[in-house]
């Protein structure tokens, strides 16, 4: 699949993207899926689809369509976290811990280095938005150079 916008995930799109490329018969994501044809397009027009069948879009067209939520909770999900606590300076014990993830797939780090590569993002604005340290962005840029 290409590039994908991670922080706006429409996935009935993604669906069909998918599809697409695996040249997959109406008929048989239709008896897969248990669903008529337009129930089918409705699938690919929404932006989110029920957890079943997206489980079984996933299975169907071998692709981890999970994968994409988690690489948004990694992202996404740490500033959420910190902006909240920075309101309360009185965070209990009671409260849940901030959720921030230090391993990053390859797909999150080429999503990163695109970021830079086609000038949309600076490298300052990757540490600051996404919270990565400055020396793992640099490592990242060495290692992975095309």
């Amino acid at each position: 699949m290409t590039s994908i916008d991670l922080k706006d995930i429409h996935i009935g799109s993604l669906i069909y993207q998918r599809v697409t490329e695996c040249n997959m018969k109406k008929s048989c994501i239709c008896s897969f899926l248990n669903r008529s044809e337009e129930e089918v397009d409705e699938i690919y027009q929404s932006t989110s689809v029920d957890l079943e069948v997206l489980l079984k879009c996933s299975k169907l067209l071998r692709y981890d369509f999970f994968r994409l939520y988690s690489h948004h909770l990694v992202l996404y999900a740490s500033l959420a976290c910190t902006d909240y606590n920075k309101k309360d300076d009185k965070v209990t014990q009671s409260s849940p811990p901030a959720f921030r993830k230090n391993v990053y797939t390859k797909e999150i780090i080429k999503f990163i280095l695109e970021l830079i590569e086609s000038g949309e993002k600076t490298k300052q604005q990757i540490i600051d938005e996404y919270r990565i340290p400055k020396t793992t962005l640099y490592k990242w840029i060495i290692k992975y150079k095309n």
